[in-house]
């Protein structure tokens, strides 16, 4: 399956089915009257939140997607039928926003979440409703309401608990084969990557979800390279995971232009927690690591560790360090959760 994780579409509601203008005419019968039925509520455009996908795939091929009008309504007081709701299904992280690709309507981050984009139309009153003891043949009916119709666009924010970042061919994808399930592509060149990849990590019984972004190079934040699009899938992630390659001749100059490309994106973004490891140590000796652990720690960056994907060494270790700040991490938020609430409870 193609990765899509951005994508421009029109929806369009249905209209409201007309009300009908009849009067009862039946033989023997004397009492006749004004018999014209409502007409039908046009259906709803709603985006749901469904477990499952990964992309906006759906939308690559099709970009118009309208809901069913209502009927009109018809004589001896039958009302139309209501349009049938169009049901839009998009995945966990799913942000929708405007034409203008500014504001956002509506974020989708919980499975099962619905929001209404586009209302239908109500259904007219037929002249069965105007009836009155001063009007009892009236002819009026009401037209059915109008459709709403609008542009949208729909952007994919994954939400993963660790998001790895580093530079091109920094062995994001060898790493997260090694921990997780996922099968990235894995070659010696850079920007083997084109998309981001998700693996679940399962180590102790416990489990959590770690994002593979692709490589960003010095001047993405300006286009440069995949540019930073891909950055938008780390800003839900609870702490980066940024890998340096141990065997550069550039230790600092790595580290500082992945850092830089992130406070260019959004400087909220260069706030989170951050791990930051070196890869590759098979390939080099003690000394070399000894060496580019000084160069980082310059930098103010300490506690490196230095991990291969290739041997193992220190992978555990890894692992279970990410997975003490996804659970602190929960910790936090279900406090501050918890003491949301309790400052929204009402009591007399």
């Amino acid at each position: 399956m193609k990765f899509l994780d951005q994508a421009k579409i029109y929806i369009a509601s249905g209209h409201g089915g007309s009300g009908s203008i009849s009067f009862r005419r039946e033989a023997h019968v004397p009492f006749g009257g004004p018999d014209g039925g409502n007409g039908g509520r046009g259906g709803d455009v709603i985006a749901h939140c469904t477990d499952g996908l990964n992309t906006l795939i759906d939308f690559r091929y099709q970009q118009h997607f309208k809901a069913r009008p209502g009927d009109g309504g018809k004589g001896r007081d039958r009302s139309g039928i209501s349009g049938q709701d169009l049901i839009l299904r998009v995945p966990l992280g799913t942000q929708i926003l405007d034409e203008t690709n500014n504001f956002i309507l509506a974020d989708m981050i919980k499975i099962g979440q619905k929001v209404t984009l586009a209302r239908g139309g109500e259904g007219g009153k037929g002249n069965a409703f105007f009836k009155t003891s001063t009007n009892q043949a009236p002819r009026k009916y009401q037209p059915g309401g109008e459709l709403e119709e609008k542009w949208i666009w729909l952007r994919l924010k994954l939400i993963a608990d660790i998001g790895l970042v580093g530079l091109p061919n920094a062995g994001k994808s060898t790493l997260l084969s090694r921990i997780t399930a996922a099968k990235p592509k894995i070659a010696d060149y850079p920007f083997t990557t084109l998309h981001p990849n998700l693996g679940v990590v399962n180590q102790d019984n416990k489990e959590f979800v770690i994002a593979d972004i692709p490589g960003l190079i010095e001047g993405a934040h300006e286009g440069s390279g995949l540019g930073h699009r891909f950055l938008g899938h780390v800003e839900r992630c609870k702490a980066l995971l940024h890998l340096v390659d141990a065997t550069s001749k550039n230790i600092k100059q790595d580290y500082s232009t992945i850092i830089n490309e992130i406070k260019a994106y959004d400087k909220s973004l260069s706030k989170k927690k951050q791990i930051v490891v070196l890869t590759k140590c098979d390939a080099i000796n003690s000394e070399q690591i000894n060496f580019a652990k000084k160069e980082l720690k310059t930098l103010k960056v300490n506690n490196v560790l230095g991990i291969s994907a290739v041997t193992g060494e220190n992978i555990v270790k890894l692992i279970r360090n990410l997975q003490e700040i996804v659970t602190t991490n929960d910790v936090i938020n279900d406090k501050l959760s918890h003491k949301e609430n309790t400052n929204n409870t009402w009591s007399p």
